[in-house]
């Protein structure tokens, strides 16, 4: 049983910035929505309130 490794050429292009629906464009999108998320608990946790209360619900 042989694993072969992608091909570089193939590696280079999915990292590269592009516009539209890319694989490179979601990885982004769910680095910064887990920056997010993390961000909002650590508001609770420091001001003691939810974020609906926070933003004035």
């Amino acid at each position: 049983m042989t694993s072969e490794s992608p091909k570089p050429e193939t590696q280079e292009t999915e990292n590269k910035p592009a516009f539209g629906w890319t694989a490179y464009a979601e990885v982004i999108n769910g680095r910064f929505a887990m920056i997010g998320f993390v961000a909002l608990l650590i508001l609770q946790f420091v001001t003691r309130q939810d974020f609906f209360t926070w933003l004035g619900f």
